[in-house]
């Protein structure tokens, strides 16, 4: 009979560590998909034309979250993902000169926005979730074993 490791409950446990290079493919395919979305929203039907960019912004921020922190439990990486992406917003409430002129550029205003909804926490809350059920199912994925000469 041979014991599991314990692992602590904010790692992943031992050797289901992320690809970095995974995560970082994933984000870009999701960012490329979010500026579709705003590039494209009238394709969209109505209900995602605000929800699809905003939702796929948090997705990104778990990815790139998993990405920094390989060896993070998927709940640590969804609760770091969901309080930046809820700063992010309550950030948007602030309006400085100096702030409001990073938000007029367009990248600026990608990363920060502009003004605060409610309605968003709804949205990073679903992008997150959506980042939480592919890891749960890709972890579950058996391992290749390794065969040795």
């Amino acid at each position: 009979m041979s014991a599991t490791p314990a692992h602590h409950p904010n790692e992943a446990p031992v050797g289901r560590e992320r690809s970095r290079l995974l995560c970082a493919v994933l984000a870009f395919g999701v960012i490329v998909l979010g500026l579709a979305s705003r590039r494209y929203a009238l394709l969209l039907p109505s209900f995602l034309r605000k929800s699809a960019g905003d939702s796929l912004w948090a997705l990104m921020v778990f990815l790139l979250c998993g990405m920094l922190f390989p060896c993070r439990s998927t709940r640590w990486i969804a609760a770091v993902a969901m309080t930046f992406s809820a700063c992010i917003e309550f950030s948007q409430i602030y309006h400085a000169p100096w702030i409001d002129a990073i938000r007029a550029y367009p990248l600026g205003h990608l990363i920060l926005g502009s003004g605060f909804a409610w309605a968003d926490m709804l949205s990073y809350a679903e992008g997150i979730a959506v980042g939480i059920v592919v890891e749960t199912l890709l972890t579950r994925m058996p391992v290749a074993r390794r065969s040795t000469p």
